[in-house]
């Protein structure tokens, strides 16, 4: 599968992503109060590296052929990140009259640290 890049993730990658899904968490768009919160910065949001898996799957296989697609995040994925979506499949299945891919994919920083896991199943045919 093609690898998907996004980025580099910048404060106004921030401020437009937290208007259009109206999660406007201070810790994703206000750096003083992020680090009053102990963070060196703000950071991406979940659901923002998430879009982007969605854009990775999408840009292989219509979207009508997604059957499941479920995420675990796993780290924080920091400012001025460029994000690395990648995928591979680990199987091929029948189920009723449909063959599907099982896919396992994740999201990775520039500095190859693994932001979002997960795994979808995508009709093939």
């Amino acid at each position: 599968m093609p690898e998907h890049v996004c980025g580099p993730i910048d404060r106004t990658t921030l401020a437009l992503f937290a208007g259009a899904s109206h999660d406007h968490v201070r810790l994703h768009i206000d750096s003083d109060f992020a680090k009053a919160a102990g963070m060196d910065d703000v950071f991406a949001h979940g659901m923002l590296v998430m879009a982007y898996l969605g854009q990775f799957l999408t840009r292989w296989r219509p979207q009508s052929s997604l059957r499941r697609w479920s995420v675990r995040f796993v780290a924080i994925t920091p400012l001025h990140a460029t994000v690395h979506c990648r995928g591979h499949i680990v199987e091929i299945l029948e189920q009723g009259d449909e063959r599907l891919a099982r896919v396992k994919l994740g999201a990775w920083t520039d500095n190859d640290l693994q932001t979002v896991d997960g795994e979808a199943l995508v009709a093939l045919g």
